[in-house]
């Protein structure tokens, strides 16, 4: 099923997103993980590209395999790194093949070791180019794309990464996922920009309970997100207890779940980071 049609159903679109491990008995790990969440009735799961594009081939056999053995709608993570255009256009054609209707299209980060993002050559700039090659195609794909409330890293000037996201919407989009973030008010505003500026997909907020302080520190500098005091308060003060640091970072996400579900958003997509314990535990505290 194509996740746009999911939408506007009365019930929120909740979905879990993993990435693929390196080695085969990691993702037989993960295949099992992800079975668990069927009793959850998951709207979809995702599985991202590693590091520069480095687990493509692992991430076409997950999607493929979830999606046949387990009958739960997957999207595949798509990224323009160390890709040309036949090569993203031969990965859409085994993910159509293998049944995958759905796709996350990104530019993706740059290759570790570097700290500019640059296409290979006949390759993509921007996930806008990406989005357009893909509606090129001749396989029908939903595509979903990503969204930064608090402004991409890269580009901390909101009007300009407003400017960068109107372009790779009219390109093609079907619906938006956003960076994780903590503060619903960062939320609420990107929206109310977007919806100014004549974007009307729906746009999906995303979750990460905290579940290790040092993790989600590191995590938060990369992908430019801000931590708010009152939650390194609450966390500063279970710092030594691990579970009480899980249980606290558990309670901000219901917080920030509840609010967003009752204010309108159109759903939630839960950042796990292959523990999906945590988001499992906001997820049944929400009755989703």
């Amino acid at each position: 099923m194509k996740i746009s049609q999911l939408f506007g159903r009365g019930d929120p679109v909740v979905s879990f997103e993993f990435f693929p491990p390196k080695t085969s008995e990691g993702v037989e790990q993960l295949y099992k993980t992800v079975e668990e969440l069927r009793p959850c009735r998951p709207s979809f799961v995702s599985v991202t590209y590693g590091a520069g594009g480095s687990t493509r081939d692992r991430t076409l056999e997950l999607v493929s395999r979830i999606e046949r053995e387990l009958g739960i709608t997957t999207m595949a993570h798509l990224t323009c790194v160390g890709s040309n255009r036949a090569e993203i256009r031969e990965t859409l054609r085994r993910l159509h093949d293998g049944g995958i209707r759905n796709i996350l299209a990104l530019r993706g980060d740059p290759p570790k070791g570097e700290t500019e993002f640059k296409p290979v050559a006949d390759g993509f700039q921007f996930a806008s180019e990406l989005v357009a090659f893909i509606r090129e195609q001749p396989w029908d794909f939903c595509i979903g794309a990503a969204c930064y409330p608090e402004g991409h890293v890269e580009t901390r000037n909101l009007e300009a990464d407003l400017a960068h996201l109107q372009k790779k919407v009219a390109c093609g989009v079907d619906f938006l996922v956003s960076q994780l973030f903590f503060d619903n008010e960062d939320y609420r505003a990107f929206v109310r920009r977007a919806r100014s500026a004549g974007i009307t997909v729906p746009v999906v907020p995303g979750l990460m309970p905290v579940t290790n302080v040092n993790q989600t520190e590191r995590f938060t500098q990369m992908c430019g997100a801000r931590i708010p005091q009152e939650l390194y308060r609450r966390l500063r003060i279970v710092a030594s207890d691990p579970a009480a640091v899980v249980a606290t970072g558990v309670q901000w996400a219901v917080d920030q779940g509840r609010a967003l579900l009752r204010d309108g958003a159109p759903g939630l997509h839960f950042y796990t980071l292959n523990r999906s314990s945590a988001s499992l535990a906001v997820h049944a505290a929400l009755g989703l």
